[in-house]
């Protein structure tokens, strides 16, 4: 059951707004009381559990007690009760308290709903508010090769930023997205008169690379894409499935000098580049180089960019 937009009751509803501002305010002990407060009027109120558990997370790390954190994790597990999709994103709270549930941290419904209500402003806020140049990192990073790539596909299209700045080198370009919302943008833009998009597709990316035919693409993009996935192995071995020998795949990651991949505070995955080469089983690393793929709080995100060569099956 995805969670409602309202709890039902005006009361409740006001309430809650209040212990948004409060925790917003970093008054965590307010934005709990309230919390419960509107638990009492609407127990089955997944957006009022989640914000239960924020604030008891504030207080336990304000406090450094242990049970406040229990009681936190509590507060979460109700909220997927609730809303076992996860639209609300639960799973990462519970992440950073180190009770995960072995599940992806980020749910496939959560970044569905995410960039649905992120898509009118995402261009606006990605380009202009956080200096974003993935599109054009990968671009750049990408080998010259005679003629043009004949077919790409550009996983995580978005409103179509990545295939806007590949457009005149591909033949054909395909693009999926899990967002309907990021998809319409993409589907009304144009290049020479056409569509930008010789076809467009709602999914998954691990399924959508599984229906696509093997051998069939040249080039595989992923802007700013993979920084919502964990483990990169099944995504890079969905794009060495359905690229032919020789093709290309090109991405951009957040870095970190760790191992593995990290969830950070910004709901997002940094990785390693071990991590990265490790992943990259049935690829020849052509690049692998440092690049600041946008800004956040006016400071660089260190990240990579990432080329990869498909060698012969």
């Amino acid at each position: 059951m995805a969670p409602q937009h309202s709890s039902g009751d005006l009361l409740a509803d006001r309430r809650y707004r209040y212990a948004e501002a409060c925790l917003a305010d970093g008054d965590h002990e307010a934005a709990a009381d309230l919390a419960e407060q509107v638990l009492e009027i609407a127990p089955r109120y997944a957006p009022a559990w989640l914000l239960l558990g924020r604030a008891r997370e504030g207080l336990a790390s304000s406090r450094a007690d242990p049970a406040l954190r229990d009681a936190a994790a509590r507060a979460y597990a109700c909220a997927l009760d609730i809303d076992p999709d996860d639209t609300l994103g639960v799973r990462a709270q519970l992440v950073h308290l180190g009770a995960g549930d072995g599940l992806p941290a980020l749910s496939p419904a959560y970044v569905r709903a995410l960039f649905d209500g992120y898509a009118p402003r995402f261009e606006r806020h990605l380009v202009e508010g956080l200096a974003y140049i993935g599109p054009e990192l990968v671009r750049d990073a990408l080998p010259r090769v005679p003629g043009r790539f004949a077919a790409a596909l550009d996983l995580g299209c978005g409103t179509g930023l990545m295939g806007a700045a590949i457009r005149e080198r591909v033949g054909h370009l395909a693009g999926v997205d899990l967002s309907p919302g990021m998809l319409a943008l993409s589907r009304a833009k144009t290049w020479q008169d056409r569509p930008l998009y010789d076809r467009l597709a709602e999914g998954e990316l691990s399924a959508f690379l599984a229906s696509e035919m093997r051998a069939s693409a040249d080039l595989c993009l992923a802007a700013d894409v993979l920084i919502y996935v964990a483990d990169l192995g099944p995504v890079l071995a969905g794009m060495a499935r359905v690229l032919r020998s020789g093709g290309f795949a090109a991405f951009t990651v957040q870095s970190h000098a760790g191992s593995g991949a990290v969830l950070g505070a910004d709901g997002r995955y940094a990785h390693a580049d071990a991590h990265i080469a490790e992943a990259a089983a049935g690829f020849e690393i052509l690049t692998l180089h440092p690049a600041d793929v946008r800004r956040e709080a006016g400071r660089p995100v260190p990240g990579r960019v990432v080329v990869l060569r498909r060698t012969a099956a």
